[in-house]
């Protein structure tokens, strides 16, 4: 495979447009497309690409974008987005039917703060609200995982086992406009990877069907069953996706759960996308000299993958989470998971969240040196820690000021006594002749 310097941006867009482009044999490939800061040069890359059977469909906004594309889908053809933040917000309701009609839709997600106030950096709380829809969910680490991660998602949930739809993420700017040397994967190998799409529930003109109608309780219970067992299949087909890739591209993918050093580590550190790469050089020096200290990186968030966490950590006594994000009120959403993962595993494991480069702040070395040292003397969990907090612009107050008293009589401008409330009148200005 060719390696090129690319940004991940540079990566999904290709990596969707030749995972399209690889249904030209079958029914071909649509996307609905809406550009929004900092996922705009995905669907720019997209809209450029010369398909032998497809189509790129603009629209007027990202609720729309997924319309179009949910569409696509239904009729059979190999369908995907990209989307960012608030986009996301406005397409949430067509993410939730594509999930429910069990469409199998790729959609690559650059992770930035929500607002107001509006902020452009990375943040990964626009992904994690879908955390209650059938949606799997993969975060990469780098660009190279965008390639492949999104390659993969194609091929997972296409698998007539699963027939559900995938969400790739990655770190706002810290990924998608970072160039790095990646492995890109050329046509005939993306063609060998991803068999042509036969979805087995498309809308057909030689047998009209009503798709999404009302049902009793019975049938939507029974449907939401079906879909909890899919996504216990996850996994092992996940596994086998990558064994096809490593056969076809000759190298690994990501696997959903990383472990480094947690072997025979007391204390171990769970991190996500970029966070994770700045964890391991700090384990990588606690470890140097002497500290038994290790990291587990999950790049798999939907489904939860417990099992390989609560393995990971099999011999900790102290497990910190590092959160790129915040769920009002409980704090970071992959520490809420984590936490119930590892509850009634074991009784002397203590988990403690953090939650450090909200809203796009620098994850920085001395940052995650300051969540160890935390965790290190800590005896019991407590509230999410806030880490980086003096990094912050002071905020202007929010709290109003105390209303003014009545004007006594005496206050009155007839009076003698000075109006305090009034600013005093300025001097007169020197003369200099």
């Amino acid at each position: 495979m060719p390696r090129e310097i690319v940004t991940g941006n540079h990566a999904a867009g290709l990596a969707l447009s030749m995972a399209g482009e690889a249904n030209r044999t079958a029914l071909g490939t649509a996307a609905g497309i809406y550009p929004i800061t900092p996922q705009t040069e995905i669907v720019e890359r997209v809209a450029a690409f010369p398909f032998t059977k497809g189509r790129i469909v603009p629209v007027e906004s990202e609720h729309s974008a997924m319309a179009v594309t949910m569409g696509a889908s239904l009729a059979g053809a190999r369908a995907f987005t990209a989307s960012s933040s608030n986009g996301l917000a406005y397409m949430v309701e067509n993410i939730m039917v594509t999930g429910f009609y069990r469409l199998p839709v790729v959609m690559v997600a650059v992770n930035r703060t929500l607002g107001p106030p509006w902020n452009i950096w990375a943040d990964q709380g626009d992904t994690l609200m879908l955390r209650d829809f059938p949606w799997i969910q993969l975060y990469a680490q780098d660009n190279q995982q965008v390639a492949d991660l999104t390659l993969l998602a194609f091929r997972l949930a296409e698998d007539p086992r699963i027939l559900l739809p995938v969400l790739v993420s990655m770190d706002a700017f810290i990924v998608s406009h970072t160039q790095m040397e990646t492995e890109l994967p050329t046509q005939a190998q993306v063609d060998a990877y991803l068999p042509p799409l036969d979805l087995p529930h498309r809308m057909r003109t030689d047998a009209p069907t009503t798709l999404g109608g009302l049902v009793w309780p019975a049938a939507t219970v029974s449907l939401r069953k079906e879909i909890h067992e899919a996504f216990q299949r996850v996994p092992t087909v996940f596994q086998e996706c990558r064994a096809a890739f490593r056969d076809v591209f000759g190298r690994e993918v990501a696997d959903a759960v990383e472990t480094y050093r947690t072997r025979d580590a007391e204390t171990v550190l769970v991190a996500s996308a970029t966070v994770a790469t700045t964890a391991r050089e700090v384990i990588r020096a606690r470890r140097a000299v002497g500290e038994r200290v290790g990291l587990v990186t999950m790049r798999m968030f939907r489904p939860f993958p417990a099992d390989a966490l609560v393995e990971a950590c099999a011999g900790a006594t102290r497990v910190g989470v590092l959160d790129r994000d915040y769920a009002a009120g409980m704090g970071g959403v992959w520490a809420q998971d984590v936490r119930a993962a590892l509850q009634g595993r074991r009784d002397d494991l203590l988990v403690q969240g953090y939650l450090t480069g909200i809203g796009g702040g620098d994850v920085t070395v001395e940052r995650v040196e300051e969540v160890l040292a935390d965790l290190g003397q800590r005896e019991l969990p407590g509230d999410p820690v806030w880490i980086g907090l003096d990094d912050a612009a002071p905020v202007p107050a929010t709290v109003p000021a105390p209303a003014r008293p009545p004007l006594a009589p005496s206050d009155s401008p007839d009076s003698s006594t000075p109006d305090l409330r009034r600013p005093p009148s300025p001097e007169p200005a020197e003369v200099r002749s």
